[in-house]
């Protein structure tokens, strides 16, 4: 987790990739970048997303659903940062806030659920992933 450890921070730059012929940030591209967000906040959890779905459960997260407010384009070379918390734990789901900033302007603010599945049905979270969310929410105002 960063300096503040309710809220994670990844650096992304904007590479050519990312851009259509306008030179501008693809929508998609920026589910993609909110998706490496959660994943590398869950990394800095302590939670082994490999290691869940390698166990006797074959535990998986998978977007449940997702609400996207694009704000402002990005452009190539510009240096992004993915913000990600939790906003609250249900038995079998995540609930999480992110936000896509280029220094202090916000350009995409998304609400994600998260479900805990496993046989393509939902389970309920293991007691030790719920116990490392637990502290990651982000500071109420």
């Amino acid at each position: 987790m960063s300096e503040n450890l309710h809220i994670h921070r990844l650096p992304v730059r904007i590479y050519y990739e990312d851009t259509d012929f306008s030179g501008v940030v693809q929508h998609v591209a920026y589910l993609r970048f909110l998706e490496r967000g959660r994943t590398e906040f869950l990394r800095a959890c302590g939670i082994d997303q490999s290691a869940l779905f390698a166990g006797t459960a074959a535990l998986a997260f998978a977007v449940r659903r997702i609400s996207v407010d694009y704000r402002k384009a990005a452009a190539m070379d510009d240096l992004l940062s993915v913000e990600t918390w939790v906003v609250r734990l249900g038995g079998a789901s995540i609930e999480m806030g992110q936000q896509i900033l280029r220094g202090a302007e916000i350009l995409v603010s998304a609400d994600v659920r998260v479900a805990a599945v496993a046989g393509g049905r939902a389970q309920r979270l293991p007691v030790a992933v719920a116990a490392k969310l637990a502290g990651a929410g982000r500071p109420q105002a």
